[in-house]
């Protein structure tokens, strides 16, 4: 204590005054600002808060300076390949292209279980023999060949018992053959050759016996004249042909010549003298341009066109001429006109509901001469038109209407 206030004493002397205590020097103690900021803090209540917070800045400040310092003296160091003397042949890349998607390119996984199908599709496969079919409401003999992959024509030379060579005569509920292939159905009768049946359908014997579904055998055939054919078996002609039995009208339906129109019914007008003569051009019969039955086809011995109409509308005369069939027609024309134009043309109106004229009756272009009905085979109300020419015969009538 003594040497400190000796010292003292000795500085004020070496000075020349007392120490004054307000002004800075080496021996005055400095301002602590940590300990003020803390005393700041303590008068706010917040000095336990800042010493855990700090605590956390400096753990994390270590944390991170010892991680630092492991990853600087830990890191592995790479050491360069030695260069080898293998040879190595850089690969040649393939490119692999996008395939396009589509089911068939997935393959079966074993393992995945596959969905139940309640629908099994059958594939198809050749069909030798001949099987049945009712017909249903809406069919008719182009739906039915189509749905089978066949012709028309192989319908009706399947089932002429049933069907007489007009497509008119399909009826829902009928029992119709369906033959595995296009051709004819012949029922073998008595005193019949092969040579015979084979030249009426346009074929060689050898297409009768070879097929499989006629269960014949050429070594026990026996003469092609006489035949070891069971009379009544019923032989499919593959690729076979035959004409159409003549249910339609003939042509030649003139004024001058009534013995044609005699044979069709009661309808038939005799001779006609005199009457118009039509100009040579042709109009439409009916209000509609547009069918609701059967089209045009000599393939189904239908020469004619269907056009629609309703019940009792009218029906028009295509070009001017005179009567020569009004009436009621035996082959399934129900009540039907035939108008000679007296210039090699004909046209006929059929399954009329009424008709508004009379035999030897001259008639102008498009003058009302009937109504439309469903009369005859017809399976709804509709006009059967047909255009005949004593030349060319039936003719489509499409080529010639406007």
């Amino acid at each position: 204590m003594d040497n400190e206030l000796k010292s003292s004493e000795n500085l004020q002397a070496e000075t020349g005054g007392e120490i004054d205590p307000g002004k800075n020097n080496i021996y005055q103690e400095r301002p602590n600002l940590i300990s003020k900021w803390f005393e700041f803090l303590a008068r706010l209540g917040l000095s336990e808060l800042s010493v855990r917070i700090g605590v956390n800045v400096l753990s994390m400040g270590l944390i991170v300076t010892v991680v630092w310092l492991m990853s600087t003296f830990y890191r592995p160091s790479i050491q360069p390949e030695k260069p080898s003397s293998i040879n190595i042949t850089t690969p040649t890349v393939i490119p692999i292209l996008p395939i396009p998607f589509n089911q068939e390119n997935i393959l079966p996984v074993a393992g995945i279980a596959r969905k139940t199908s309640l629908h099994t599709s059958i594939p198809s496969r050749p069909r030798l023999e001949t099987i049945k079919y009712i017909v249903q409401s809406g069919d008719s003999v182009f739906g039915i060949a189509e749905n089978f992959g066949l012709n028309p024509s192989t319908i009706l030379w399947g089932n002429y018992a049933v069907l007489r060579d007009t497509p008119h005569s399909l009826r829902v509920g009928q029992e119709l053959n369906i033959l595995p292939t296009d051709g004819t159905y012949h029922q073998w009768q008595a005193g019949e050759g092969l040579n015979s049946v084979s030249k009426y359908y346009g074929v060689e014997p050898e297409a009768i016996i070879n097929y499989p579904a006629n269960h014949l055998d050429l070594e026990t055939i026996g003469d092609y004249a006489n035949p070891n054919i069971p009379v009544g078996s019923w032989l499919i002609i593959p690729g076979g042909k035959r004409e159409f039995v003549a249910w339609s009208v003939p042509v030649g339906m003139t004024r001058d010549n009534p013995a044609v129109s005699q044979i069709l019914g009661v309808g038939s007008c005799g001779i006609v003298n005199g009457g118009a003569i039509g100009n040579g051009t042709f109009v439409w019969p009916a209000i509609n341009h547009w069918l609701s039955g059967y089209d045009y086809s000599p393939e189904t011995n239908h020469r004619g066109i269907d056009i629609a109409g309703g019940l009792g509308s009218p029906t028009y005369t295509t070009d001017g001429g005179v009567i020569v069939y009004a009436g009621w027609n035996d082959y399934g024309y129900g009540y039907m006109i035939i108008v000679d134009h007296g210039n090699d043309w004909q046209s006929l109106y059929a399954h009329l509901s009424s008709i508004n004229v009379a035999c030897s009756q001259s008639v102008s272009q498009g003058d009302t001469i009937g109504a439309i009905g469903s009369t005859g085979n017809s399976t709804g109300p509709h006009l059967h038109f047909e255009l005949m020419n004593t030349v060319f015969g039936k003719v489509n009538p499409w080529y010639y209407l406007p």
